[in-house]
């Protein structure tokens, strides 16, 4: 195996362009670093256009196939979502070689990160695997930047936390086993996901009721600190509002670790059920998340509760009208 502990990052690949994916792309591209990503949106008639414009703002390189992208890279960063993770990580591992990293920073469960790790470094019939490093990322991804901290994970931990460290990312090894950094990730997320999922239904009731300001005084003064009368609850409605499904789909990966350890998931799976039934209950009633306004949840609260008023109101209406008929 070459030694690359000393090799500095000058390309670097990123499979999926998302949050995230975007976020990097953009930071690292700045320093000079050159950057091709790969997302399945760039080949949707739809997103296209969207998804060549960021690219282009970020100043990275779009390519139109998972192997135009990782094949010459150093560094592969995988950030897609949880469900698509384990299939990027068998796909890359046919094109991947010897030497190349594969960053897997996706949130799922030890389990899937060493089915990925046996993919990406079992290689082709005709090379060498390349080298699989799992991310826990703990934090928020647009609030730090490159500055998130992550926890790595595999064999190659340690010389993969200096060589990140070295492009001004917050990496740190934490093991060199395969699965304890997703596993502190995992059982993370029960409260941190949870958190958001509390936080709506306990001011969706209170708004309901009017009760809201009463309801965050005193959550204020249990939790003094924490920004319950300022931007808290904003913040934590706002990640369900945005990401909902796809915190939903990493809660059904946190209850997946939970079950394989003994410990029955029942607030994971709840969480999961509340992220993805607001974002379903928005669709449903045509209410949008706009990531260029600044959001208010009494206002999401509101537009939720106007609009089941006039389903109500249309339903009686049809109810009234069958009855004459």
């Amino acid at each position: 195996m070459p030694d690359t502990k000393s090799q500095p990052i000058r390309r670097i690949a990123i499979v999926g362009f998302g949050e995230a994916g975007g976020i990097f792309g953009c930071d690292l591209a700045r320093q000079g670093i050159e950057v091709c990503v790969f997302d399945i949106l760039f080949n949707s008639k739809r997103h296209r256009p969207r998804m060549l414009s960021k690219a282009r703002a970020c100043g990275v390189r779009a390519a139109d196939k998972l192997k135009d992208c990782v094949s010459e890279a150093d560094l592969a960063i995988s950030a897609v979502t949880a469900s698509s993770a384990l299939d990027v990580a068998k796909d890359a591992g046919r094109i991947l070689q010897s030497g190349q990293i594969f960053l897997d920073i996706n949130s799922v469960s030890p389990e899937t990160k060493r089915k990925a790790a046996k993919h990406v470094e079992s290689g082709s019939a005709r090379k060498r695997g390349a080298l699989f490093v799992e991310a826990a990322v703990m934090g928020a991804v647009p609030a730090q930047r490159l500055k998130v901290p992550m926890l790595l994970g595999g064999a190659h931990a340690s010389r993969t936390a200096e060589r990140l460290q070295s492009i001004g990312m917050n990496a740190t090894a934490l093991s060199d086993e395969v699965g304890i950094a997703s596993a502190v990730k995992m059982c993370r997320s029960v409260m941190m996901k949870g958190l958001e999922a509390l936080a709506v239904e306990c001011l969706f009731a209170a708004r309901r009721f009017g009760a809201e300001g009463k309801v965050l005084e005193s959550l204020a003064a249990t939790y003094p600190g924490l920004g319950w009368k300022d931007r808290l609850p904003d913040y934590l409605i706002s990640r369900v509002a945005e990401h909902g499904l796809r915190r939903a789909v990493e809660m059904r990966e946190v209850a997946e670790t939970l079950r394989s350890i003994g410990v029955k998931p029942e607030m994971a799976t709840a969480t999961g059920h509340t992220q993805e039934s607001l974002v379903r209950r928005m669709a449903q009633q045509g209410v949008n998340f706009d990531p260029k306004t600044a959001f208010a949840w009494r206002t999401l609260a509101d537009s939720l509760i106007r609009e089941r008023g006039r389903r109500s109101i249309r339903r009686a209406k049809e109810s009234l009208s069958a009855d004459r008929e």
